[in-house]
């Protein structure tokens, strides 16, 4: 599964990074400051899943969700709890809050 991540917190992206490269079968091939530079790759670029942040500047997760291509799954990564029911709106795939552990991560993945 191609996937990118996209959170403007470099910590974060560094965090999430690590968590694909210990997934089989989860092969990172972008990672991204915003949701602009995101949406930059994918006019060109396919993937299967995002891992995706939801309060970032500029465009939030979830609008940025709502743009996607349909087939593109969603994984939700965020320190805020309070928006799980938002990601609904949008079928993310699942909603993982920071700091995320390695176990939790793969069990999100395995339902992508």
């Amino acid at each position: 599964m191609r996937c990118i991540i996209v959170d403007d917190e470099p910590l974060a992206r560094e965090g999430i990074a690590s968590l694909v490269s210990k997934t089989p079968g989860v092969e990172l091939v972008g990672s991204f400051n915003s949701a602009n530079a995101a949406a930059r790759y994918l006019s060109n670029e396919a993937v299967d899943l995002l891992f995706l942040d939801i309060q970032m500047p500029g465009m939030n997760g979830i609008d940025f969700a709502k743009s996607v291509p349909p087939l593109t799954l969603v994984i939700f990564t965020t320190a805020y709890a309070e928006y799980a029911l938002d990601s609904y709106e949008v079928e993310a795939v699942d909603y993982l809050i920071k700091p995320i552990k390695i176990e939790r991560f793969q069990k999100a993945v395995n339902k992508a």
